[in-house]
C-alpha cells in the first residue's frame, strides 16, 4: 500500500517495489535510515504481482500474473527481516506421454502407486550429493562476493576472502574422493550427469528442465549443473506454494519495509538518477518532482541503470560490458482460466494439485531448446504446470503454465496476436494426449512473451533471473567485471535486483546484500 509523505528527503532511495527492491528498503531501514522505494506500477511485487486475466468470465479464479511458486527464499534474509510467510512444501510430479508419471518428494522418486521408482536409490543418492553441493555453495549467497585485490590491507576485504576460505575447507572436508567429485561435477553440464546417473528418462527431464528454465541453454551446455545447485542452495531442493499465493510473499516483503519505517510510493516512475560531482544526489520523477537521497539502489539491471544515471558518468569498457550482458529471456508465462479441473491420464486426483511437469527426457529438454536459438518457439515445449485452487475441484480452474522455449522476439519481426495465438495452441494441443478434453476447457488464455516480461517488470530481455546464471556470470563477474559489489561506479548508485549477486529466484539476497555493501562503503 502506498505510504503518503510530504518528505522529500531521504537516506535512501529505492527504485522498483519488487521483493529484493523491499529487501533492500527494509534492511536499510532497520539500521536507522530513512529509505523510500519507488515503484512504477500500481502494485508492488514485480515479477510476484499477482494481475487478473479473468474479464469477461464469471466467477473465474485469478491465475499468478508471473511468478507462482516459491524457490530459494533464503533463510538469513527471512529471519533478519522477520517475514511473515507460510508455505507448504510441493510435490512434483514429472509427467510421461504414456501416463508412467513420476512422482518426486525431496529425493525420493514414486510411482503412481505409491511403489519406488525403478531408479529411486540412484536418484536419491544423487540428489542427497547435489544437494550437499549446493548447501556448500549457498554459503556465499547471503554476502559479497570476495574481493581479490586489497585482501591483506583491508579488514572488510580480507573477512570476505576468509568467508572463501572456509568454502574451501568445507570443500577438503568432504574428504578426497567426494572432493574430486564436486570439483568434476561444478562446471559439467547437467545433462550428461543425469543421463549417466539416471538413464534419460522422466527423472533426468525433470532435473534438467529444473536446471536451465530460465536460462538461454539446454541441458548439454557447459556449467548447467550450476544453475541446479543454485536452485537446490536456499531452497534445499523444496519447492514452497505460499499460503495465500504469490500475493502473499509480497504482503510479507512490504509489511516487512513498513514495519522498518520505509516510505513506498507507487505509480511513481523515475526519469533519471541525479548525479553532480560523480555522487549520486537522488532523483528525478517522470512527473518532474525531485527527491534527495545519499544513495540510490536500483532493482534494475545495470544497462537500464546507466542509462538512467546518463551515460557520460561511466566509461566506455563499462558500457559495453552492461550492453553485452547475456540475458536472453526463454520463458513465456500462459494464464489460462478453464471451465473445469482437467483430468490427466494416470495422475490421481490428489496430485492434479501438485506442480506437474512436461520435460520426459532430457534430450527432450535439449531438442525444446533448439528451435529459440533462431527465433522460434519450440513445438515441443517444455511446462511447468499448477492449478492453483485445484483443491476446489468442481469449480473454475485457473491453469499456471511456465512455457519454454520461447524467443524473446520471434525470426522476423515482433509478436503478434497470430504468433501469440499461435503457441498458445501448441501449448494446448502438448497438453491434451496428457489430458483428453483439455483443449475443450479453456475460456481464457494470455499469453507474456519475454518481451511482454521486460516491458513490465524491467527484467533485463524478460530473462527469468534478469541475466544468465553461467559461469561467466556469477559472484565476482555478476552481473560484469566491475560491478560485482554492487556499486555501478558513480559513488553512492547501486543495484540491489537479481541480475547482482547472487542473482535470480525469490532469495531477497541480492536486495540485502546491496543495502548492506552500501552501509559497508560509508555511502549513506
Amino acid at each position: 500500500m502506498e505510504q503518503r509523505s510530504t518528505n522529500t528527503n531521504f537516506d535512501a532511495i529505492v527504485i522498483g517495489g519488487g521483493h529484493n527492491g523491499l529487501a533492500a528498503a527494509a534492511t536499510l531501514a532497520r539500521k536507522g535510515k530513512r529509505v523510500c522505494v519507488l515503484e512504477r506500477a500500481s502494485t508492488l511485487g514485480g515479477m510476484m504481482a499477482a494481475e487478473a486475466v479473468t474479464d469477461g468470465v464469471d466467477a473465474a479464479p485469478t491465475p499468478p500474473r508471473l511468478a507462482h511458486l516459491l524457490y530459494n527464499l533464503n533463510p538469513k534474509v527471512e529471519r533478519e527481516l522477520g517475514l511473515r510467510v507460510q508455505a507448504e512444501p510441493l510435490t512434483t510430479v514429472s509427467l510421461s506421454p504414456t501416463s508412467q508419471h513420476v512422482q518426486i518428494d525431496g529425493s525420493r522418486a514414486l510411482n503412481m502407486d505409491g511403489s519406488a521408482h525403478a531408479q529411486a536409490t540412484a536418484f536419491s543418492t544423487l540428489h542427497d550429493r547435489l544437494t550437499r553441493y549446493a548447501g556448500l555453495l549457498s554459503r556465499l549467497a547471503v554476502q559479497s562476493p570476495p574481493k581479490l585485490e586489497g585482501a591483506w590491507s583491508d579488514p572488510d576485504t580480507f573477512s570476505e576472502l576468509l568467508s572463501l576460505g572456509r568454502l574451501g575447507l568445507g570443500i577438503r572436508g568432504m574428504g578426497k574422493r567426494e572432493m574430486r567429485e564436486f570439483l568434476r561435477v561444478l562446471l559439467t553440464n547437467v545433462h550428461d550427469l543425469m543421463v549417466d546417473e539416471l538413464g534419460d528418462g522422466p527423472l533426468a527431464g525433470a532435473m534438467s528442465a529444473d536446471a536451465v528454465r530460465g536460462a538461454f541453454s539446454g541441458p548439454k551446455a557447459p556449467g548447467t549443473l550450476f544453475s541446479l545447485l543454485y536452485r537446490l542452495g536456499n531452497g534445499r531442493g523444496k519447492v514452497l506454494a505460499p499460503v495465500g499465493g504469490m500475493g502473499a510473499v509480497v504482503q510479507a516483503f512490504e509489511d516487512a519495509a513498513t514495519r522498518a519505517g520505509c516510505v513506498i510510493k507507487c505509480e511513481q516512475g523515475v526519469a533519471r538518477v541525479l548525479v553532480e560531482n560523480d555522487r549520486v544526489q537522488g532523483v528525478e520523477l517522470t512527473n518532474g518532482e525531485r527527491l534527495n537521497a545519499k544513495a540510490v539502489l536500483s532493482s534494475l539491471g545495470p544497462m537500464a541503470t546507466i542509462d538512467l544515471a546518463g551515460l557520460a558518468q561511466f566509461d566506455v569498457e563499462t558500457v559495453r560490458r552492461s550492453r553485452k550482458m547475456r540475458a536472453k529471456g526463454s520463458v513465456a508465462k500462459l494464464n489460462m482460466v478453464l471451465s473445469a479441473l482437467p483430468v490427466f491420464s494416470g495422475l490421481p486426483t490428489a496430485l492434479h494439485g501438485a506442480r506437474l511437469l512436461l520435460a520426459p527426457s532430457s534430450t527432450y529438454v535439449e531438442r525444446a531448446f533448439n528451435p529459440v536459438k533462431y527465433g522460434e518457439s519450440s513445438q515441443d515445449p517444455c511446462l511447468e504446470l499448477f492449478f492453483p485452487n485445484a483443491k476446489q475441484s468442481d469449480q473454475p480452474q485457473a491453469l499456471s503454465a511456465l512455457v519454454s522455449f520461447v524467443p524473446h522476439t520471434p525470426a522476423g519481426g515482433e509478436w503478434t496476436t497470430e504468433t501469440r495465438d499461435r503457441v498458445i495452441q501448441r501449448v494446448v494441443e502438448t497438453l491434451e494426449p496428457l489430458a483428453p478434453g483439455i483443449k475443450s476447457l479453456v475460456q481464457q488464455a494470455e499469453l507474456l512473451t519475454p518481451a511482454d516480461i521486460e516491458a513490465e517488470t524491467g527484467s533485463p530481455g524478460g530473462h527469468w533471473h534478469h541475466g544468465e546464471m553461467g559461469i561467466d556470470q556469477i559472484l565476482n563477474v555478476r552481473p560484469i567485471n566491475g560491478m560485482a559489489h554492487y556499486s555501478c561506479g558513480v559513488a553512492g548508485l547501486y543495484l540491489c535486483g537479481a541480475s547482482a549477486h547472487p542473482g535470480g529466484d525469490i532469495t531477497g539476497a541480492p536486495g540485502r546484500n546491496s543495502a548492506l555493501q552500501a552501509l559497508k562503503d560509508g555511502a549513506l
